[in-house]
């Protein structure tokens, strides 16, 4: 029988030696990192905006914007625009967040001229038509009645809010008298404050001939070094648990959450790990508790998400309606193990294992390097941080992670939420 608890198969060691990026600088002051690598003729290029949801002057500019970026310049339709990057053998990604907004390009290097210059004609002469804002605040809304029927959304969505507030960026959510309400000018006023500036990676095989192409086209955008400063937390509500009824549903999902720490503290490699060995793999203790010994759930995890301006921790499960209170007792538990018994030698070393090893596992590829940077970057960390956190890792004790739960994991601490 397969042991689903160890570890990738890795030779452990500390080093964490990520590719060392070359930077040049535009003719405007921009900064392009260049994260150079891999054996195929292909890169990407990813521009990095502060046009995330915290900047919203109108709800859902940050969201709309991004979505509409490629669906219409003043010389092309979203029609054009796509067969265009199809042609090309090109895939444009955009994924508006939180704090950022992220436009990536991947290309063939025997298309990158053409294919660059077809993304930055979008960055700088986007129009966002009319009638494809009407035809996507449409899409939005049916998605959001789809959305609205499933637990697991509702849970998420709703222990947010309650560890935020209903107010803050990271709480509320884009309700549909909000979609109704936005105009095109919204979007073209974030656009023109938030996508003039921008902190841009480029990675994979990349010539010096392209280098330069580079350095030539993205001169028009300023630079913006990503390193914002990290606001006061929310205050820490009071832990309750609330239960959300739902007419039909045949399983509930539950969330507990609270505030925890971000990127950038002393103990964060301390607090990754720990949730690691609670829910953070198929081996961890919650797995093996709810769903290997109870049943209650096909599956539990814990995960820490965070962001410039805050972060949570959050586990979450599908349960049935009937096992809602043990499920909570059991986590509970779970919790308190942590801060009260020793990890032992075994459980310890596996976890260790697995952790590190999936770390190092995530650096494969040029593309891989380049996304652990841009988080060193977004974050403003040491540019040894995944080596320190792997070194951190590697030392730490069972003694220490007693502390750590006791600081960051007791079980009185926890919003809880179910829905269903």
């Amino acid at each position: 029988m397969l042991d689903r608890t160890l570890a990738p198969p890795f030779n452990r060691s500390t080093s964490f030696d990520l590719i060392q990026p070359k930077k040049f600088i535009s003719a405007h002051g921009a900064e392009v990192y260049l994260v150079l690598g891999g054996t195929q003729d292909v890169c990407k290029v990813e521009l990095i905006f502060p046009a995330g949801r915290w900047f919203e002057k109108a709800l859902g500019a940050s969201y709309f914007t991004a979505q509409l970026l490629s669906k219409g310049t003043k010389d092309k339709s979203s029609y054009e625009i796509a067969e265009r990057f199809d042609h090309y053998g090109a895939h444009l990604e955009i994924n508006p967040g939180m704090d950022v907004v992220s436009v990536s390009l991947y290309m063939l290097n025997k298309n990158l001229e053409v294919s660059l210059a077809l993304l930055l004609e979008l960055l700088t002469a986007s129009v966002f038509p009319e009638k494809e804002l009407d035809q996507l605040k449409s899409i939005y809304l049916q998605n959001m009645r789809v959305n609205r029927e499933k637990t697991s959304f509702l849970a998420s969505t709703l222990i947010r809010k309650n560890i935020f507030g209903e107010t803050h960026p990271y709480g509320r959510e884009l309700e549909d008298e909000a979609v109704h309400a936005l105009q095109q000018q919204a979007l073209v006023d974030h656009f023109n404050q938030y996508f003039k500036a921008s902190t841009i990676l480029v990675s994979g095989s990349v010539s010096e001939k392209h280098q330069q192409v580079m350095q030539e086209m993205f001169a028009p955008f300023l630079f913006h070094p990503l390193t914002l400063q990290e606001d006061a937390h929310p205050a820490e509500p009071k832990p309750f648990r609330q239960v959300v009824e739902k007419s039909g549903s045949v399983q509930t999902s539950i969330r507990m959450g609270k505030t925890s720490i971000g990127r950038a503290h002393p103990e964060y490699a301390d607090v990754q790990f720990l949730n690691h060995i609670l829910g953070g793999y198929f081996g961890s203790r919650l797995m093996k508790n709810i769903r290997e010994e109870k049943g209650l759930s096909y599956g539990i995890s814990s995960s820490l998400h965070t962001m410039n301006r805050g972060s949570y921790l959050v586990i979450g499960a599908d349960v049935n309606r009937e096992n809602l209170d043990i499920a909570f007792d059991e986590i509970h538990k779970e919790l308190w193990r942590l801060r009260s018994e020793k990890v032992d030698a075994e459980e310890l070393e596996t976890a260790r294992n697995h952790f590190i090893g999936s770390l190092q596992l995530e650096i494969t590829t040029s593309f891989a390097h380049a996304d652990k940077i841009k988080n060193i970057l977004l974050f403003n960390l040491s540019p040894n941080f995944y080596h320190q956190m792997i070194t951190r890792v590697d030392q730490i004790t069972d003694e220490d992670l007693l502390q750590v739960a006791e600081r960051y994991f007791s079980e009185d601490s926890f919003m809880e939420v179910a829905v269903g």
